[in-house]
């Protein structure tokens, strides 16, 4: 078999995650996180200053995952009204999942951003 080592020029991958925080291009960051072609920067929430961020950076993105902790949470429907009139994609899911699926997308050189909230103690790394 031939392994090919990935090469994420543009952003950094999520190497791990644990309770309350993420590694991240493999340095531990503490709370809820974003990371955009920026690198990773505290997330404030689930809110309009939360996702600001993101609305400035509308020209670079396709889609934003949202890790909303252990279980699926739907996003407030005036931060979705936000992310549409932005031109931006987004899906809401589990944070394992979103740690996931936005490592593949960056191999896939898209466009991403994910927005993290951390899992609770009990949550596999």
């Amino acid at each position: 078999m031939r392994m090919i080592e990935i090469d994420y020029e543009a952003q950094p991958p999520i190497d791990g995650y644990g309770p309350g925080g993420f590694r991240v291009g493999g340095d531990w960051q503490e709370g809820a996180i974003l990371i955009t072609a920026e690198g990773p920067a505290p997330f404030e929430g689930v809110s309009a200053e939360g996702i600001a961020p993101l609305l400035a950076r509308s020209a670079e993105l396709d889609v934003v995952l949202f890790g909303m902790g252990d279980d699926i949470a739907p996003l407030p429907a005036a931060l979705r009204t936000l992310l549409e009139d932005a031109g931006i994609g987004y899906e809401t899911m589990s944070t394992p999942s979103a740690c996931r699926t936005y490592n593949v997308l960056l191999n896939e050189d898209r466009r991403v951003a994910v927005a993290l909230v951390p899992v609770s103690a009990g949550s596999p790394d």
